[in-house]
């Protein structure tokens, strides 16, 4: 067997060069696989030197544009192509398999058929493990390695199956641990024996760790943060993990952390560890610059001191500005034309800011704990519900941190002014004189403790395709915390999302989020009682990250309202109807979405078809009824970024009702409009005429869930 594969390698690279500069000037304009079921057609484009050009350089007409990338035809490279998938299919167990070519020419291009008949596999018969026997369990290590009894026998997971073994070896003190590999192929029966013998190697314990590389950084700062001790047993992964420790404080520019020794000290049961550090600038410098339709322009920089007064502590110092352009005191009037979208935005004409000093200690306690401590200054307003003007500081603690599951305990105390709408604080809280709402509006303390944990298993941040992501949140505000009387209550919200990789770049992702608000007791105010919940507290639908069939804080309650002004002679000038959010005290999101790559671009963008539900509701309110189901498709375009989304989703409702009032602007008071028995008026919204006009677009950076 092996010299008749020498041979055909021989006599394939022997092959005069003539032929491929003959052919070196036609284009591959098609490239395919015929037969293959064991291996697909991705892994084996990747497996050969000949290509496909791009897909503008195929599609007929525009390939007669000349566009696109033109991938040449080398005769040569294509016969070495042949004994690629060969050598890739007996590798993964299929010993028989046949490759044939089709290769159909027109003039200057050329078009490439890969026919495979691929045999049945030869199959592994009998698995051994051994010497393991007092070490682990090996029935059940043998259920957990990537090559089983009764697959073919594929020569990479075999290795892996090693890498595996290996791998439990180190973690269980064995730092030297190996494994012997041997196999017996009988190609006639399709059978294949196995065996992996392991020399585990004797089991240390960890003695010195040595710091190299740390230069301005105190070496008892990174010993503080290594989750390597002296006298524990060595583990592999808690090298790895310590590594990564180092490197995310930012003080590093590389971290390695390995054995300092290639092989067992003699006479020694313990190892020797080794950090190597390469420091990084101490300070860095940052600053950003952006366009949002519900920011207009916005500018935000940054200032981080590294190790600050030592301890592995960073000083960060952040401002943001956004509004620029549409508020005071830097309004040009762009809503008239490249901010249009907030010029039905009635909450805030002003600048919002943010300034935040925020001290970071990690290693707090632990090397897997961290503290936190910020002050602020912010001015921040949410389109169409609500504007919060505050300064305060936080204090946290996460536990865990850079683990499975970490789990932060924080406590904030700020004293602000949450504004919204006159018609909001009428309708929610039934405070409709202008006395009563400047009151409800006035600066107060908030306190409020919160515990929120996440488990993320996905496998990347930016664009998941596997795993999950468990969010739960608890924030409880009372005056037992410092907050003033009117701000007591308990919100809770859970999300679980999950992702399902479908082919090599598709995906299938679902996510659940509920939330609720249990105010602690009700408030009598102005000869009403109410249950009071500020604003910026209350829950929130729609937007490209909600239900995606409605702009942002369209979905749940609103309430309308009308400007009116009275001129000197008694004339009445009614302006637009206007509608607010006024957010809920329950909420409930429900999102699928399918995404796949393009014929074009497969590698830089997506299609996705998604279905949103949900709904926000006030739960003494019965206006708002039934969840809203809106489907929609999108495209994703991936950057560095992350993925770049443009989605459009189909509303088939008329927005919420509401009840309707008018606002006189000349002394700001509120009256509610009534019919003729007295009763007040609701605004019930009828669906727009015509597809397109309930077509909502969003657009946004990130993927919505």
């Amino acid at each position: 067997m092996r010299a008749f594969r020498l041979t055909l390698l021989v006599a394939v690279f022997a092959a005069a060069p003539l032929a491929a500069q003959q052919e070196q000037q036609r284009v591959v304009r098609g490239l395919s696989f015929e037969g293959n079921h064991a291996i697909d057609d991705y892994t084996l484009s990747t497996a050969i030197g000949t290509s496909n050009s791009s897909w503008f350089a195929r599609a007929f007409p525009i390939r007669l544009l000349g566009l696109g990338a033109k991938r040449l035809f080398n005769e040569l490279e294509f016969r070495r192509d042949v004994v690629r998938l060969l050598l890739l299919y007996r590798q993964s167990g299929y010993m028989n398999a046949v490759v044939d070519t089709l290769v159909r020419r027109e003039g200057r291009d050329v078009y490439v058929t890969f026919r495979i008949y691929e045999g049945d596999p030869v199959r592994l018969a009998a698995l051994e493990v051994l010497s393991l026997d007092s070490i682990l369990d090996v029935r059940r290590l043998k259920r957990d390695l990537p090559l089983q009894v009764g697959d073919p026998f594929n020569r990479a997971l075999f290795q892996a199956s090693a890498d595996t073994i290996v791998s439990r070896l180190k973690n269980l003190g064995y730092p030297y641990a190996d494994i012997l590999r041997s196999y017996d192929v009988d190609v006639a029966a399709l059978r294949a024996v196995a065996t992996l013998e392991a020399l585990p190697g004797p089991r240390m314990r960890v003695g010195q760790v040595l710091i190299t590389g740390a230069e301005k950084v105190d070496t008892a700062t990174v010993r503080r943060m290594l989750s390597v001790r002296a006298g524990d047993w060595f583990r592999q992964d808690r090298l790895y993990l310590t590594q990564r420790d180092l490197y995310g404080l930012g003080m590093f520019r590389s971290v390695n952390v390995a054995l300092a020794d290639t092989t067992p000290p003699a006479g020694d049961s313990t190892v020797r560890v080794l950090v190597r550090v390469a420091e990084a600038p101490r300070h860095r410098i940052r600053f950003g610059a952006g366009y949002g339709s519900l920011d207009c322009f916005r500018v935000q920089t940054g200032w981080t001191a590294y190790d600050f007064l030592g301890g592995a502590r960073s000083l960060d110092v952040t401002g943001q500005l956004s509004k620029i352009g549409v508020g005071v005191p830097t309004d040009a009037n762009f809503k008239q034309n490249v901010c249009r979208f907030l010029q039905a935005d009635s909450t805030s004409d002003t600048v919002n800011y943010n300034a935040t000093v925020t001290l970071r200690q990690p290693a707090f306690l632990s090397p897997r704990h961290t503290a936190s401590f910020a002050v602020f200054a912010e001015r921040r307003s949410e389109f169409k519900a609500y504007t919060r003007q505050a300064v305060g500081a936080n204090v946290a603690v996460t536990f865990n941190a850079r683990r499975d599951v970490p789990v932060s305990v924080g406590y904030g105390y700020s004293v602000g002014r949450t504004t919204a709408d006159a018609a909001v604080y009428c309708q929610r809280f039934l405070l409709c004189n202008a006395s009563d709402q400047a009151f409800l509006a006035n600066r107060r303390p908030f306190g409020a403790v919160s515990i929120s944990g996440v488990r993320n298993r996905t496998n990347s941040v930016l664009d998941p395709t596997a795993g999950g992501v468990i969010t739960a949140s608890l924030t409880h505000s009372s005056r037992l915390v410092g907050s003033d009387t009117l701000y007591e209550f308990n919100r809770g919200q859970l999300e679980v999302s999950r992702y399902y990789p479908v082919g090599r770049r598709g995906a299938f992702a679902w996510r659940l989020l509920g939330g609720t608000i249990l105010p602690a007791r009700r408030i009598s105010f102005a000869g009403q009682s109410v249950r009071f919940v500020p604003p910026d507290q209350r829950f929130y639908g729609g937007g490209p990250n909600s239900v995606r069939g409605y702009a942002r804080n369209e979905l749940g309650p609103r309430v309308y309202f009308r400007t009116i002004q009275v001129d000197v002679s008694g004339d009445t000038t009614y302006g637009n109807l206007q509608a607010s959010a006024t957010g809920g005290n329950a909420i409930f999101v429900a999102n699928v979405e399918f995404r796949f790559p393009t014929p074009l671009f497969p590698d830089r963008m997506r299609v996705a078809v998604f279905a949103d539900v949900g709904q926000v509701w006030e739960r003494d309110d019965p206006t708002v009824r039934g969840v809203r189901f809106t489907p929609g498709v999108g495209v994703r375009f991936v950057t560095p970024l992350g993925p770049v989304r443009l989605d459009a989703a189909y509303a088939g409702y008329p927005a919420e009702p509401g009840v309707l009032y008018l606002l006189n602007t000349a002394n700001n008071s509120l009256t509610a409009v009534t019919d003729s028995a007295g009763r007040q008026v609701t605004v019930h919204p009828v669906l727009p005429h015509g597809f397109w006009r309930r077509v909502v677009v969003q657009f946004a950076v990130g993927q919505a869930f």
